[in-house]
């Protein structure tokens, strides 16, 4: 049993997944999108690493703006969350992911990544970030 973090961008999608004893939340593959309004593959990529690593629940990064308000993005997540809990029949949970890419680039600075290359990382650390704060979340309540 293992949990899936995503951080859904319009351009890619960030994908982590946690060990089997859901504690720790690793980077596992960015996922590289043609256009915003092609998801087939996406979705299709998504749903074989679900296959491959026996994920039970998906978590969702929230991209709420820093005020507390919604913007488009949100919309965009929602549509994609119901599509994805469509396609898969698994759970999936929005975590807020305010802050979530600034820290993926502090951490793969501090890991001395060249700033040219941490594209390459960025939207999968972040998507570790968003799950592991949705496994000590999900820790410290029980």
């Amino acid at each position: 049993m293992r949990i899936m973090g995503l951080d859904y961008g319009a351009k890619t999608v960030g994908v982590a997944l946690s060990d089997e004893s859901l504690l720790i939340a690793q980077p596992y593959e960015t996922i590289e999108r043609e256009r915003p309004t092609k998801l087939r593959r996406t979705f299709a990529r998504i749903e074989e690493i679900i296959i491959e690593n026996g994920v039970t629940e998906i978590v969702l990064g929230y991209p709420k703006n820093m005020n507390n308000t919604e913007g488009e993005r949100v919309r965009l997540t929602e549509e994609f969350k119901e599509n994805l809990e469509r396609r898969t029949g698994l759970p999936v949970h929005l975590m807020d992911e305010r802050l979530t890419t600034i820290a993926a680039d502090r951490t793969l600075s501090d890991m001395d990544v060249a700033k040219e290359d941490r594209k390459t990382y960025i939207d999968k650390v972040a998507a570790a970030l968003i799950l592991e704060t949705y496994l000590d979340m999900r820790r410290n309540a029980e």
